[in-house]
């Protein structure tokens, strides 16, 4: 049970950082912020995502 736990954590993970990639796209800000703050969410997955939702650039 174990495994199948862990694949649904990791699916809901990369669905949220789809979704943080996604917005950060939108945001208006320069290409250069969205590329680090898409790096960011990348490199670190789960750590990256909750820096961006405190303080990352907002699609408007």
């Amino acid at each position: 049970m174990g495994i199948e736990v862990n694949g649904v954590i990791g699916l809901l993970i990369l669905i949220a950082d789809i979704w943080a990639i996604v917005n950060i796209m939108s945001a208006s800000v320069s290409v250069g912020s969205k590329v680090l703050w898409i790096l960011i969410v990348l490199l670190l997955p789960v750590v990256g995502l909750l820096i961006w939702l405190f303080a990352g650039p907002r699609a408007t």
